[in-house]
């Protein structure tokens, strides 16, 4: 499990990416690469990482459910995602 303050980080990042997206695309439209400069480093979209929603885990992530292959394999085990079986053959 990943520590708060990594979680928090990445929150903090996605909020700010939010809050300068609509002048980011004004800049880029315009061509202001000065002016793209002078936005934190952390508006870009770039830098965000994507995390377990559940355990805040980096790796392993499944885009389809916003978990780690870790939780994923717990969860569906434990009957808690829908539509999702163990496979046996």
């Amino acid at each position: 499990m990943a520590k708060e303050s990594v979680k928090a980080r990445e929150r903090k990042r996605i909020a700010t990416v939010a809050r300068y997206a609509e002048k980011r695309k004004a800049l880029k439209a315009a061509g202001d690469y000065e002016g793209l400069d002078k936005l934190p480093r952390n508006a870009s979209p770039v830098r965000i990482h994507n995390r377990d929603k559940i355990n805040g885990r980096p790796r392993g992530y499944m885009r389809k459910f916003g978990i780690s292959r870790v939780t994923f394999r717990e969860m569906a085990l434990a009957g808690k995602i829908p539509g999702v079986t163990k496979s046996s053959w």
